[in-house]
């Protein structure tokens, strides 16, 4: 077992058998006021289990995406190990994040706050960025993407039908649990050249409401004890 990069809430490494290993951390991003935030590219904090917590609910959706139909690179997980088990996938050019919106806040506030509210509903809007750290993950359009040879067209309406369908999966059962889901961030690649979910559905990638309050991932994870 090699590792091959180390990133902020886990590591990977290659099995040696054609899968990887993702080996699940507790650090969580923050933003500049030290504040949990999804949307952050800093680690500011470590929430003692947040790793486990993370995999159980990455486990817990990825096995009801693919009861959809919905393709995963998910293989098998270890929540006393804290690792998950992969198929390789191919990211699109260096890393492609994907945000779907159902209500205005965190960073589409701080854009776009002269024209909504906070909380606004927002139906099932799809924002993509590039994983780009020393940019501030950039947003990039369809054109963009597709000009510069990092997602062709018809593969961005495959990928954002596919992350509306998952957001409505876990807005559904968050509801069921009484909570409501604001916002939620996803990856995507080239699993065997099909475009497919991965990386990891966490806590840590969504922000959730209860009683019109902001939840902290330890709640969020809690649901799924």
């Amino acid at each position: 077992m090699q590792l091959v990069y180390r990133g902020k809430t886990k590591d990977v490494y290659d099995l040696g058998d054609g899968n990887y290993l993702f080996k699940f951390k507790d650090d969580v991003t923050v933003d500049e006021n030290g504040k949990f935030d999804p949307g952050a590219n800093v680690v500011g904090a470590t929430i003692e289990g947040m790793g486990r917590n993370d995999l159980r609910v990455t486990n817990y959706f990825f096995s009801k995406i693919a009861k959809a139909g919905i393709p995963t690179h998910f293989v098998s997980a270890d929540l006393d190990r804290v690792e998950m088990v992969v198929k390789p996938a191919k990211v699109f050019g260096k890393g492609l994040e994907v945000v779907c919106r159902l209500k205005a806040v965190g960073s589409f506030m701080r854009r776009y706050g002269a024209y909504v509210t906070e909380g606004q509903p927002l139906d099932y809007l799809i924002e993509m960025t590039l994983k780009d750290d020393a940019r501030d993950d950039p947003p990039i359009t369809k054109e963009t993407l597709d000009m510069l040879g990092i997602l062709p067209a018809e593969g961005y309406e495959t990928l954002k039908g596919l992350a509306k369908k998952i957001t409505a999966i876990v807005k559904d059962d968050l509801a069921a649990k009484g909570c409501e889901l604001y916002d939620i961030k996803f990856e995507f690649g080239y699993v065997n050249g099909q475009i497919t979910l991965i990386d990891e559905i966490s806590a840590g990638c969504m922000r959730v409401y209860k009683n019109g309050q902001k939840m902290e991932p330890e709640e969020i994870a809690a649901l799924f004890m």
